[in-house]
């Protein structure tokens, strides 16, 4: 009986949650986030402020935390990369899995809202800086998954996540911006494709320990 009521109230929360958000995200895409107050997405939501801060500490929270999963994203996958596989190669096979599917987070997806979306971001200095926040989150979570996996010493394992992000954040704002200029996802692809095996060539040549300290 306890459990089923703790589902029922997590289910509850999961509703609310969801409907805080959306209410948010439409109202931020119709007039702009700055434009936007907490009082409005409470009054859209139907819910109070004191519920909606409950739910979503910061007024840039309604917006991030539909890309909080991807802050540890690297991390995940190289804890999970098969037995034997190098962990940057197992990160540029994410990658390219997720331009082939065309993830918002590799920047090749033009779906209207997600344009919108992305603009939007860029466009609020705020949203802009939260973003940093991520990127150094995923480096610091990549750095530990390379010190507890790979046996890669603290400095060298701080460095090389620092680079692999840059690159994933570099690759992925480059598609974005050349979607926002009108160029359709299809016709990015193998463009798309052969900048991130150029960009994870580049990196594999100048993680790879040098010769002298082998």
């Amino acid at each position: 009986m306890e459990d089923a009521k703790a589902g029922l109230r997590e289910r509850k929360k999961r509703r609310t949650r969801a409907t805080i958000s959306d209410a948010a995200i439409a109202l931020f895409l119709e007039h702009g986030f700055q434009r936007v107050s907490v009082a409005q997405v409470a009054e859209a939501a139907e819910v109070s402020k004191r519920t909606l801060f409950a739910y979503f500490p910061t007024k840039e929270d309604l917006v991030v935390h539909r890309l909080a999963d991807h802050e540890t994203e690297a991390a995940r996958v190289v804890r999970a990369r098969e037995p034997g596989t190098d962990p940057l190669a197992a990160v540029r096979e994410h990658f390219l899995r997720g331009l082939r599917e065309r993830d918002p987070i590799s920047g090749l997806n033009d779906h209207p809202q997600v344009l919108r979306l992305t603009r939007m971001i860029y466009d609020a200095p705020s949203l802009v800086a939260r973003m940093e926040g991520f990127k150094a989150g995923a480096e610091r979570e990549l750095a530990l998954a390379l010190e507890e996996t790979a046996d890669t010493p603290e400095l060298t394992a701080r460095l090389a996540a620092v680079q692999i992000v840059a690159v994933q954040w570099a690759l992925a704002q480059d598609n974005a911006r050349r979607l926002a200029g009108g160029e359709p996802a299809d016709a990015r692809f193998e463009g798309a494709v052969a900048d991130a095996r150029h960009a994870f060539a580049l990196l594999e040549n100048g993680l790879r320990q040098p010769a002298a300290q082998r």
